[in-house]
């Protein structure tokens, strides 16, 4: 895992391509819709398309199946990292039964079979090891190629030159210090709700530890009750979370009453005796997006460690897996 965080800017030094005939929308013509269908990391990406591209509708399926609202001039997108993602696979079976547009994005498996054999345009992903939660480098690159997005695939190629996921290495084992016992919640606006969901991720998979997030301004509407009603409870049990430690992720980008509300909420969590760890997220979409992430990245990996867990350990995960067969 520490070579894989280490790697990450290298992702961005690859070429996506399509293979197959590709649609029109491949060639510069924007589709009404996006439907993005994939599950777990194979599916995080759809999240960052969004903020690249806000003025696409982009519609995120984590299911079986396809969304009632498809219709056939949408592009249906089938992520699946390793390609043997069941419910992918159902997605792929119902895009290519029903006449719509479809394109694959996968380092091979099943998806890539299927894909070969029905002769649907695909985007092959270098198989390089690496965990799909830690591939968003390239599964960012190939969802670009795949809606025809040449000018935004070159801006975050040329991103990769100068990011340097070591740069947030210390950050993050400070932050892995601060989180040990601890429950992470981490908010955000909800424009960069993908981000935070990442984190829970990451959290999840890498530490091995439970994780929630939410978004501003909803938690002033529900959430925060839970916890600033009573404050910490002294065995550390309070609004069901234990030992609860609030991470923001601010922008200044966003909604300034967003902004106040975060630090209303902050304060109001500090009073209660509540721990809240503010990350200021940089300028720019690919860096906001991956330099977050790096800093996630090595928090969970060094809090794995400070639980003395493998952080590439998936065996519930494929457990889990067998029980369904």
């Amino acid at each position: 895992m520490f070579e894989q965080i280490n790697k990450v800017k290298e992702q961005f030094e690859w070429g996506p391509e399509i293979m197959g005939k590709p649609f029109d929308f491949a060639q510069g013509k924007q589709p009404p819709k996006v439907v993005v269908c994939g599950m777990g990391g194979s599916n995080l990406v759809s999240g960052f398309l969004e903020m690249v591209r806000p003025d696409l509708e982009i519609l995120i399926h984590r299911s079986y199946g396809l969304p009632t609202t498809v219709s056939k001039n949408d592009l249906i997108i089938i992520s699946s990292y390793s390609g043997n993602t069941e419910e992918a696979l159902d997605s792929f079976d119902k895009a290519v039964s029903g006449g719509f547009n479809t394109v694959v994005i996968t380092i091979g498996g099943q998806l890539l079979e299927l894909a070969q054999e029905k002769k649907v345009p695909y985007v092959q992903m270098p198989q390089t090891g690496v965990e799909p939660r830690m591939a968003l480098g390239y599964s960012l690159l190939a969802m670009l190629k795949t809606i025809g997005d040449e000018e935004n695939l070159k801006k975050a190629q040329e991103f990769g030159k100068n990011f340097n996921p070591e740069n947030f290495e210390k950050e993050g084992r400070t932050l892995a210090e601060k989180l040990r016992g601890k429950t992470p919640l981490i908010y955000s606006s909800w424009q960069n709700k993908a981000i935070i969901y990442a984190w829970k991720i990451k959290f999840n998979e890498t530490t091995k530890i439970p994780a929630f997030f939410n978004v501003f301004p909803e938690v002033n509407h529900n959430e925060m009750v839970g916890f600033l009603t009573s404050g910490v409870a002294t065995n550390g049990v309070c609004g069901g979370a234990i030992n609860p430690y609030f991470i923001f992720l601010k922008d200044l980008q966003d909604h300034p009453r967003i902004q106040k509300r975060m630090e209303i909420t902050e304060a109001m969590l500090k009073e209660k005796g509540f721990n809240v760890e503010v990350v200021d997220l940089k300028d720019g979409v690919f860096e906001k997006i991956f330099s977050s992430l790096a800093l996630t990245d090595w928090t969970t990996y060094y809090l794995a460690q400070n639980y003395s867990f493998d952080p590439e350990d998936g065996s519930v995960i494929e457990e889990f897996k067998k029980k369904m067969n």
